[in-house]
């Protein structure tokens, strides 16, 4: 039996919103058990029931590692009104709380967007001043938040990136990776080397430089998971070279149980590397 925990990409799960199927909470579940994931990750705050996700949870193994922020887009942390500021650092508290309720360790967090509302200085003094309100919540709570860089102008460099996160000398603080996100700034490599141990998680996302630079940025999603311009094989050697072990998050277009096995199959040969 080859022992999974000796991979950098140690346990697979993919987003709770990537299933399009007509299924109660406990079939998701059991969907998810049957594709081989270990885990799953939800958006939060949401309204499911709390006893059907866990029911779920516990019947199936299926664990569920982190969540993700749902109101961090419509309630930027850095946004130019404070009253939006204060609703993003609230809907990020319940977050934390709905996370621990799982037994969830993350929650991911934008931690701002520049714009021609917010300039590049004053977000990131905004985005300081709100992780420095969350981070107490965050210790009480026991659940970690990592930012995470989403095409947001915003924390454009990993030396950036990296200082921001040490500057709070927190350890509930720190960075999810998301491979394809990158790809248009730079190396994921670089990333990974720049940013080591503070990456707490790693989501697996395909792009293609060929498809952005012919038709636009935002084409350079529209490629197949294994059938762009990412090294898989050199990003798994410098995750195992930082030492990561952990959760790897496929984060592809939604689809049936057809489309997502075939998901679960290319992000298997990316493990495999």
């Amino acid at each position: 039996m080859i022992d999974k925990s000796a991979r950098p990409m140690a346990r697979t799960s993919l987003k709770w919103s990537m299933i399009k199927e007509d299924l109660s909470i406990m079939d998701t579940f059991r969907l998810i058990a049957d594709l081989g994931f270990d885990g799953v990750e939800l958006d939060a705050p949401n309204d499911l029931p709390l006893d059907e996700v866990l029911a779920g949870r516990d019947a199936t193994g299926v664990a569920l590692p982190g969540v993700i922020n749902s109101r961090h887009w419509k309630y930027p942390l850095t946004h130019p009104d404070a009253a939006v500021r204060d609703a993003c650092v609230e809907a990020t508290i319940e977050a934390l709380q709905q996370a621990k309720a799982y037994g969830a360790e993350t929650v991911l967090l934008v931690p701002g967007v520049v714009d021609e509302n917010t300039s590049y200085a004053t977000a990131y003094d905004r985005a300081v001043e709100g992780i420095d309100r969350l981070l107490p919540y965050a210790d009480e709570i026991g659940v970690s938040l990592a930012l995470e860089n989403v095409w947001n102008n915003f924390l454009l460099s990993p030396l950036e990136a990296a200082h921001l996160i040490d500057g709070f000398e927190n350890s509930r603080l720190g960075w999810y990776f998301d491979v394809g996100n990158v790809m248009r700034y730079g190396r994921p490599t670089d990333w990974i080397e720049a940013l080591d141990k503070r990456i707490l998680r790693v989501d697996i996302k395909e792009f293609s430089l060929a498809k952005m630079n012919a038709e636009g940025p935002w084409k350079g999603f529209d490629v197949a998971l294994s059938e762009g311009d990412v090294n898989w094989s050199a990003v798994n050697q410098a995750l195992s070279a930082i030492g990561y072990s952990g959760w790897v998050s496929v984060e592809m277009p939604a689809g049936d149980r057809r489309h997502l096995a075939d998901l679960k199959e290319r992000l298997d040969r990316i493990v495999s590397l």
